[in-house]
């Protein structure tokens, strides 16, 4: 094709993509003037309710920041088709005033062709182009020939494969992940588009775009099935905090805003897991054997005393018997109920007992029903007995529970008689101490155990009879409009029919949505039920952990994604088999993805080799690209570390100009090198500081760099990074494959022996070995 050809391409994709772009502006515009006008009634106290208008602006909001997010690239690609039709594909659909469509969303089935179709079956395609553009501007056009014989012979010679997605992959990253609509491969997309009901694994190397195709999972299945999962929304889970900022603009660059993002340890409202904690702390606390021992735990919570307790009421002596504490909690116990409501059949069982001696002392014949009804009352409310009665079974919060529970050796030994020493005290905490995302999994099946305590379920029901009582007001005042609506006109209404207008009437102008948007809903209750639940990394979640995730979503409407190689926490899963069959019997189905689009083949290529150490059978994705850059290392005396490390950073930090830098720690030695390289090198960020996606060299360890991507990937110590947890050849894996393009190891000793595929450009002498 020549460039006279090319330059003709692109000013006819320049035309078409102008009158697209005039299209968003109209549109634009039109939900700016609805967002002005709610927020000027908002502002005006207009006679719509609250609640309404709130709902107005959120909607009015999240459209106009749909429309203006699309702004950097609103079309990026044209299929045309054999039957003579072509049509434009982008990151939104358009259509005009006579609603023709005049820009096909993505995730539309008529676009799935853009995706899937290949010279081998072109589903009816001619021709796939695609169009890249610096902000309204079309700079650039490739064309994927599938049907070479309807086209002319110049035409063949165009064919350029993968010349967008390569385009993508070679360009620096930002420190936020973007959409990947104009590149989707064929295989991601069947994932996507895959249905919705059961579990779908997502299994996949390093690389292989886990990650992205989850998110626009997300996003397709809310366009596909709005009706379905708009109502209770979808759950997105990460490994850390970090993670979660570096996608967080990926779905609503898509248009979706029903989503929650949130790691394990924010499942539970009002905590945030995030403190450090031990391998051998997350692996008792991630264990099944945990159910028990916090059943256990709250059964002992309900105490019998060894001896009688005397009790001075009223001047009156009476006695609390063991057995008649044990009948009481009995009683208790076969109602079935959790603690905090099971407690009230045990005071109820114990203020009969207490009433009846009183009753027995000043005799039966002489006390009234009304009398003895009178007597329990004073004998609730009196302190002493109130007292007695939270220390034989005490109303419970979670999080009281657990504290008790975890700072307490006795406790921790009658509750875990099967947990070794060690292990419990791994489980021994401060009562100030910070909660860790191990402890948030107790905290949900502590909730679950103790159930709501008595002022929040009376609260709840005030709530509803406020609720009720409000409708009927609502309803007699809709009665009274109608009534002198009709004598101003003289409309005769019979009765019936006055009540149904009211009904109508009343459904029309009554705001039953609740306050806040849905994913600032969803994250503040605990027993929220989403419509379908996404885990990025899902390897490392602990058996408790799936026991909470498998609450939010009781439909086992899932999709999981992750690698069971990387798996890093010691409390991770070994299996998918092992979590699903428990969960979702015969309602899971696995998808693999072997193309690695992050990883250049000579990085890989030392990766397969620290692979081969995890699991000899592996097979590591297969990469689309190489740099011709070889990885290195450097091997260097341990008193000489640090100002190595130092020098290697700046050398890097020049190679790498306008790209991120990541320097990979081991966790064991992470307080000194942040500390060192902070103070040695400029622009430093480190750990899960905000700013460190932003910052251009970023210390971290691999925990916190599980899911992100860099430039250039630095690995410090890489025999400390193995050493510093059961699973360090995984953290080694993921370490090796976080770079786009350089990988560089600097060594206090030998290199180990996976990373001989690295160029050593530096080494030890005999005397410093």
């Amino acid at each position: 094709m020549t460039e006279s050809t090319i330059k003709h391409e692109i000013a006819e994709e320049q035309a078409q993509v102008s009158m697209l772009y005039d299209r968003l502006d109209v549109l634009r515009e039109r939900a700016a003037a609805d967002l002005k006008r709610v927020q000027g009634e908002e502002r005006l106290g207009h006679d719509q309710g609250d609640s309404e208008r709130d709902s107005f602006s959120t909607l009015y909001q999240g459209r106009h920041a749909q429309l203006s997010s699309v702004e950097r690239g609103l079309v990026f690609g044209r299929v045309d088709n054999t039957d003579d039709t072509k049509f434009h594909i982008g990151r939104i659909g358009l259509f005009d005033d006579d609603y023709e469509p005049v820009l096909v969303d993505w995730r539309a089935p008529v676009a799935q062709s853009f995706y899937r179709a290949t010279p081998a079956d072109p589903m009816g395609v001619i021709r796939r182009r695609h169009i890249r553009l610096h902000q309204r501007t079309v700079v650039a056009v490739d064309d994927d020939l599938l049907d070479l014989e309807a086209l002319s012979d110049p035409d063949r010679s165009t064919l350029t494969g993968e010349a967008a997605l390569l385009a993508s992959l070679t360009s620096h990253r930002t420190g936020r992940m973007n959409e990947i609509v104009a590149t989707i491969q064929a295989e991601q997309d069947v994932i996507i588009r895959s249905e919705l009901p059961g579990v779908l694994v997502v299994q996949g190397g390093p690389g292989t775009g886990k990650t992205v195709v989850a998110l626009h999972r997300a996003a397709y299945l809310l366009y596909t099935h709005r009706e379905q999962l708009a109502r209770r929304g979808v759950l997105v889970v990460g490994p850390n905090a970090t993670f979660l900022r570096y996608i967080d603009q990926v779905l609503p660059s898509l248009g979706e805003t029903d989503v929650v993002l949130s790691t394990v340890g924010e499942l539970f409202p009002g905590v945030v897991g995030s403190a450090p904690e031990s391998p051998l702390a997350a692996r008792v606390k991630g264990s099944l054997e945990m159910v028990e021992v916090l059943a256990r735990a709250v059964r002992d919570f309900q105490a019998v005393p060894a001896e009688p307790i005397a009790l001075k009421v009223d001047n009156r002596e009476l006695t609390l018997t063991p057995s008649i504490v044990r009948r009481a909690r009995k009683r208790a116990r076969d109602a079935d109920e959790p603690h905090n409501r099971a407690r009230r059949f045990f005071v109820k069982a114990i203020l009969d007992a207490l009433t009846d001696q009183v009753v027995d002392e000043l005799g039966r014949e002489f006390i009234s029903d009304d009398d003895i009804a009178d007597l329990r009352k004073e004998l609730r409310e009196d302190p002493v007995v109130r007292d007695l009665l939270r220390q034989l079974w005490p109303e419970l919060t979670p999080q009281l529970f657990v504290t008790i529970l975890l700072s307490s050796d006795s406790r921790l030994a009658a509750a875990a008689p099967d947990l070794s020493e060690s292990e419990r005290a791994a489980l021994v905490r401060a009562n100030d101490a910070p909660w860790t995302a191990s402890d948030v999994a107790l905290l949900d099946e502590a909730a679950e155990l103790l159930g709501d305590l008595d002022s929040d379920v009376y609260a709840r029901k005030q709530g509803a009879v406020n609720q009720a009582v409000g409708a009927e007001e609502h309803l007699d005042y809709i009665r009274g409009v109608i009534e002198l609506e009709s004598t101003a006109h003289r409309i005769v209404l019979m009765p019936w029919e006055v009540e149904q207008f009211t009904g109508m009437l009343a459904q029309w102008t009554t705001q039953t949505d609740a306050v806040g948007t849905l994913a600032e809903r969803a994250a503040a209750d605990r027993t929220w039920q989403f419509g379908h639940v996404i885990v990025d990394e899902a390897q490392e979640l602990s058996a408790m952990d799936w026991r909470l995730l498998m609450r939010r979503v009781p439909r086992r409407s899932m999709t999981l994604v992750g690698d069971i190689a990387q798996t890093g926490s010691a409390a991770g899963t070994r299996s998918w088999a092992e979590v699903l069959d428990r969960y979702a019997p015969r309602r899971w189905r696995t998808a693999e993805l072997s193309v690695n689009y992050r990883t250049p083949a000579e990085i890989m290529a030392v990766a397969a080799d620290v692979l081969a150490a995890i699991d000899p059978s592996a097979t590591p994705p297969t990469s689309v690209r190489d740099t011709g850059v070889k990885p290195w290392s450097s091997s260097v005396p341990a008193a000489s570390f640090g100002s190595a490390l130092v020098a290697a950073v700046r050398s890097e930090q020049a190679e790498v100009g306008d790209g991120r830098l990541a320097v990979l720690v081991p966790s064991s030695r992470y307080a000194e090198l942040t500390s060192l390289l902070a103070s040695q090198v400029e622009g430093v960020a480190f750990g899960t500081h905000p700013g460190v996606l932003d910052s251009t060299i970023a210390v971290l360890d691999v925990g916190q760099a599980k899911g992100l991507e860099f430039d250039s990937v630095l690995i410090a110590d890489p025999s400390a990074i193995v050493a510093s947890s059961v699973r360090g050849l995984s953290d080694l894996y993921v370490a090796v494959t976080r770079a786009t393009k350089r990988l560089g190891v600097v060594c206090p000793g030998p290199i180990p022996e996976m990373l001989t595929q690295t160029v050593q450009t530096g080494g030890m002498t005999p005397e410093d070995s």
